[in-house]
């Protein structure tokens, strides 16, 4: 998937106020819609307009854009980084289920597919959207949090500002990342007698050195010596609940999984506790190592790579 600058696409700073993008896609809209230029390209170029137009003209999508910096350049190869948008807070942000667009998949990538929404005089506010990342051990024993979300908005001279906020959330023992918590009444003010909306806040796991969830699974990269794997060993092993006394298996090999029954996160049924076997090898940076090392050739008739056919010792 490729980067694109919506600015370069309408012709503008990054500092463009929402009156200067407004002026610059009506213009170039009209030189490259269908219907009137002769450009061969001007429907693929209009279509670019329109969509650089749908994120720039929103200050919520544009100060979410804006984030990612301008070390981006179009064409570049491009994947959101992971947690780009946490705790940036939408209003009505579409769930990716609405009917189908022909954004391309790099605004999808970031917004969803777009959906419809409408407003009446006596209406309940939007629902607003956060992603906010916790740590694994808050999904073990639950927590309370402070959250800090910031809501994008227009200053007096039309340029995208945020507004921040701070709330106080309880985090449930046994929730999974995906899962959402629903914040009732601390969405957008309703339109006349309609009530407040809701908040959603989506629930991620910031990245941990040691462990990797998949729903309640968890799974921890184990390294072991090569004499552990080959004899046998007991060893402590972390999990997030705290230490363990595990038995390695003699014969084990790189790859191998040793599960801890419900060891993972909480729940009805709890998830378990996988444990990934990795061989780490002791480098060969003295003489005497070096000269074990040539021992364990010389003890060895064995060949890793019997496997693969036209190997070779």
């Amino acid at each position: 998937m490729k980067f694109k600058d919506y600015y370069e696409t309408i012709g503008l700073a990054r500092d463009a106020t929402q009156d200067d993008i407004k002026r610059a896609y009506r213009k170039l809209a009209r030189k490259y819609h269908p219907d009137v230029s002769k450009d061969p390209d001007a429907e693929a170029r209009f279509k670019e307009l329109g969509e650089a137009y749908a994120v720039l003209k929103d200050p919520e999508k544009r100060a979410a854009y804006d984030q990612m910096g301008s070390q981006w350049k179009t064409g570049q190869d491009f994947q959101p980084p992971p947690g780009w948008d946490a705790g940036f807070e939408f209003s009505g942000r579409d769930s990716g289920h609405g009917p189908g667009s022909e954004f391309s998949d790099f605004f999808e990538s970031l917004f969803g597919r777009p959906g419809h929404s409408g407003q009446h005089m006596h209406a309940p506010g939007q629902d607003h959207h956060a992603k906010v990342l916790i740590d694994l051990a808050d999904a073990y024993h639950g927590a309370r949090r402070s959250v800090s979300l910031r809501m994008p908005m227009l200053d007096a001279q039309g340029r995208v500002t945020t507004q921040e906020r701070t709330l106080d959330v309880n985090i449930p023992k046994g929730i999974r990342a995906g899962q959402h918590l629903r914040l009732a009444g601390q969405g957008a003010p309703g339109f006349g007698e309609g009530a407040a909306g809701d908040l959603y806040l989506e629930i991620a796991f910031k990245p941990d050195a040691q462990f990797r969830s998949d729903g309640r699974d968890i799974y921890l990269t184990l390294p072991l010596a090569p004499w552990e794997a080959a004899l046998g060993a007991s060893i402590t092993a972390p999990t997030p609940e705290g230490p363990v006394q595990l038995t390695i298996p003699p014969g084990s090999a790189a790859g191998r999984q040793l599960r801890l029954k419900e060891r993972g996160i909480p729940g009805t049924p709890p998830g378990d506790l996988y444990v990934v076997l990795a061989i780490a090898l002791p480098p060969a940076d003295k003489e005497e190592a070096k000269e074990a090392y040539r021992a364990m050739a010389k003890a060895f008739d064995f060949n890793p790579r019997t496997h693969l056919e036209g190997s070779a010792p």
